[in-house]
């Protein structure tokens, strides 16, 4: 009996001897794995942020720069999971499953669901895949680094120009750098070159082509560059024929009249050799004006869009320095739903009060708010204000505090006069988003 009893026990401290050894070589190998996850971001961040000071011509290096791009950000989205899971056991921090069953363009992230063991799986799982992708990158980066050598280097501005936030563009490396090179390409026989850029409501047109359009070599290039409203047209024909090389910018907020084209395009056809057009908006109809491939301006993946809520709401903060709103800001992401105008302004708020009671708050109002619409419409507020909807707001729509429920109506006619009517404006970003709205319809102005 003694023999039977202490061969047992020699069994079951030979199993938990064992156990315990396993677990530690697992966790030194995870973190061993996540010391190489960081070292490749940082050598993958840093041929990044060289290309983006760099003027690229070469498509193919475009195309390059977009797979390095995509598995950097898929890196940091794994990364912060992985730093950040033992605060998303929060009950507060799972996202109304109702409210996104409709709305899915975004891909949900692991959450810390199930027994520990299997979350385990899962983000080694993740660090793995995670680990290989960025190996494959570094593995073909060194011809592409060499290749961005010999390609001639941005002019920067003075450091205190990118002390604020707002003054630098987030991502779109390859969309811009397609633009810059569209702007400087040497002068073609041929018709008059025209660029068209098509996209949803909000996905950074106007912007994408303003920073184009900022370039100091851009700038250097064209004597005159014009900025001109869809349904304004004619006024190009008002003008006086300008001396040299113009550039013409033209936004369609609706659809484009076939004539209109037609009498302007034979306008700018008189202007100095080498001048040349963009035309951008909603409408995909505005391909076939181009006499170059179009600029399809899409939605962010989950991951770059997560990253820039992230980049917008720490601001100078490091997000070390508080895991817990590092969490809070993967649901912001997931609720958002791709939109850069909320990511934009509920950041603002969230950058000045860096409380996770007050980010907590704030989530839960995203989180009513998208629910009330998707009961009401059966779509997310994001698909609504594309199609020029009003979007109901509950309690508080997002970081606003109305006394009583309300609407968001889309500016489609320009500020003041909304559906043709005249409603009032409220200036959204002061006092930290705590704006009292008048009661009814009203213009959210950024």
């Amino acid at each position: 009996m003694d023999l039977a009893i202490s061969a047992v026990t020699g069994d079951l401290a030979g199993r938990f001897i064992s156990f315990l050894m396993n677990k530690c070589c697992d966790h030194l190998c995870s973190e061993e794995k996540l010391e190489r996850l960081q070292q490749l971001l940082l050598r993958v961040h840093t041929v990044i942020e060289e290309a983006d000071g760099r003027y690229i011509t070469n498509s193919f290096m475009l195309v390059q720069l977009k797979m390095i791009s995509a598995a950097m950000y898929q890196g940091y989205h794994v990364l912060d999971n992985i730093r950040y899971r033992q605060h998303k056991d929060s009950k507060e921090l799972v996202s109304d499953s109702f409210a996104l069953s409709v709305y899915v363009p975004l891909k949900r992230s692991r959450t810390a669901t199930g027994t520990s063991s299997s979350t385990n799986k899962a983000f080694n799982s993740d660090l793995q895949s995670a680990i290989q992708n960025l190996e494959a990158v570094v593995a073909n980066i060194v011809e592409f680094v060499v290749l961005l050598g010999g390609c001639e280097r941005m002019c920067r501005r003075p450091y205190d120009a990118y002390l604020r936030i707002e003054n630098f563009m987030f991502g779109r490396h390859v969309e811009k750098q397609k633009i810059i090179g569209f702007l400087l390409r040497h002068d073609v026989p041929g018709p008059l070159a025209v660029l068209p850029i098509t996209g949803g409501r909000g996905f950074g047109k106007k912007t994408i082509v303003a920073h184009a359009c900022d370039d100091e070599r851009v700038r250097t290039h064209f004597a005159s560059i014009l900025h001109l409203k869809g349904d304004g047209l004619s006024r190009i024909t008002d003008h006086e024929r300008l001396p040299g090389r113009t550039l013409v910018v033209v936004e369609f907020v609706s659809d484009v009249d076939g004539d209109d084209w037609t009498e302007f395009y034979s306008s700018v056809m008189s202007m100095g050799r080498g001048s040349k057009v963009i035309v951008f908006g909603r409408d995909e109809e505005l391909s076939k004006f181009g006499t170059v491939k179009p600029i399809s301006v899409n939605r962010l993946p989950f991951e770059e869009y997560r990253y820039l809520f992230k980049t917008l709401a720490f601001g100078s903060a490091d997000p070390i320095d508080h895991p817990r709103l590092a969490t809070i800001v993967e649901e912001f992401a997931i609720l958002l739903g791709g939109s850069l105008v909320s990511a934009n302004l509920i950041a603002h708020a969230m950058r000045k009060n860096p409380s996770a009671h007050f980010w907590l708050c704030k989530l839960n109002r995203v989180r009513m708010t998208v629910k009330l619409n998707m009961s009401r419409s059966g779509v997310h507020p994001n698909e609504l204000l594309d199609r020029g909807r009003p979007v109901h707001l509950s309690n508080d729509h997002y970081l606003l505090s109305p006394s009583a429920p309300s609407c968001l109506i889309p500016s489609a006619s320009g500020p003041g006069n909304v559906s043709g009517k005249n409603v009032p404006k409220v200036i959204f970003g002061e006092e930290a988003g705590h704006i009292v709205p008048p009661k009814g319809d009203f213009e959210l102005i950024s």
